[in-house]
């Protein structure tokens, strides 16, 4: 595995920093599309074998980026090992898990439990930088796995949102982007979140090709399909990453991650809406307590926190 290193921000970056309606609109735009994305796999599952669907989604997402000139930079060869690591466990892996999750689990729940990712990386964060973390974020985390273990738990004792085997799906989809968060962060110091993207994306295209391209023929195509894959890659894969990095460089990286608390809700609610799922309440009391745990977690301390770039 490359060295990983951990982007330390002080406890001032977000001092000052400006949050106006521009801001909130590229948030709720953020919310929107990362809690969609959910609802496009379950879509897009309904027809297509499922490795198509990393294939189909890093594809889409490849092509939006590569319309952007500033993210067609070069990279060295010495962090090549890192991209294609980065491919592999950012990637190709998660999205892999995440549509074998939803043949069992409904998007509403794959949403909630999404919403645990900032609490994930800060724990995974801790064992990797061998620091004890300050009571704060101790507490933070310990919300954050409540909220993810009632989740888990009424959703399948309920028998019909989720299954144990999906459920753990998403929780090591969870762990894979907490590692690939601490492993990509000199990359994105260095070449920028467009580039780093790009050719991550590019490898992780690679990745999944040897089992995406013979599942073509298991699958049955139509426009709701292919809309569903083009959405899921293109702004959920591509263009949603151009928002973030413009947010994060206005409003710092705490405030920047607002949107990304939102997601979870906007899952759960498509969700019912779209595909008639069942919610068992206590889930949704879940999420709530998710949701709390994910903005303490976020929150600046004395001596600095972790920065988490949220994948779906």
């Amino acid at each position: 595995m490359p060295r990983c290193c951990v982007n330390q921000i002080p406890a001032s970056a977000d001092t000052g920093a400006q949050f106006g309606t521009e801001e909130w609109v590229m948030s709720a735009a953020i919310a929107l599309v990362w809690g969609a994305s959910f609802l496009f796999i379950a879509i897009a599952i309904d027809y297509v074998a499922t490795p198509v669907v990393p294939m189909a989604r890093l594809f889409f997402g490849v092509m939006a980026l590569l319309v952007i000139p500033s993210a067609r930079k070069r990279i060295d060869r010495s962090d090549y090992k890192r991209v294609i690591f980065l491919g592999l466990v950012w990637m190709a892996i998660p999205f892999m898990l995440y549509p074998m999750a939803e043949e069992s689990v409904s998007s509403a729940v794959a949403g909630m439990l999404n919403g645990g990712l900032p609490v994930m990386t800060v724990a995974v964060t801790a064992v990797f930088v061998r620091r004890r973390p300050s009571s704060q974020r101790i507490v933070s985390v310990l919300i954050g796995f409540l909220g993810i273990t009632i989740i888990s738990l009424s959703s399948i004792q309920d028998g019909v949102s989720a299954s144990i085997h999906g459920v753990v799906y998403l929780i090591i989809a969870l762990l894979c982007y907490a590692i690939a968060v601490n492993v990509a962060q000199p990359l994105q110091a260095k070449y920028g979140s467009l580039t780093t993207m790009l050719w991550i994306e590019v490898c992780a295209l690679i990745w999944t090709l040897p089992l995406g391209i013979p599942a073509l023929w298991r699958s049955e195509f139509n426009v709701g399909a292919l809309c569903a894959l083009a959405a899921l890659g293109a702004l959920g894969t591509g263009m949603a990453f151009v928002v973030y990095g413009t947010l994060l460089n206005r409003a710092g990286t705490v405030r920047g991650m607002i949107g990304t608390f939102f997601t979870p809700i906007v899952a759960t609610v498509l969700g019912i809406l779209f595909r008639d799922e069942e919610i068992h309440p206590i889930a949704i009391a879940g999420m709530f307590i998710v949701i709390c745990g994910a903005v303490l977690t976020s929150r600046p301390e004395r001596t600095g926190s972790v920065s988490a770039t949220p994948t779906r």
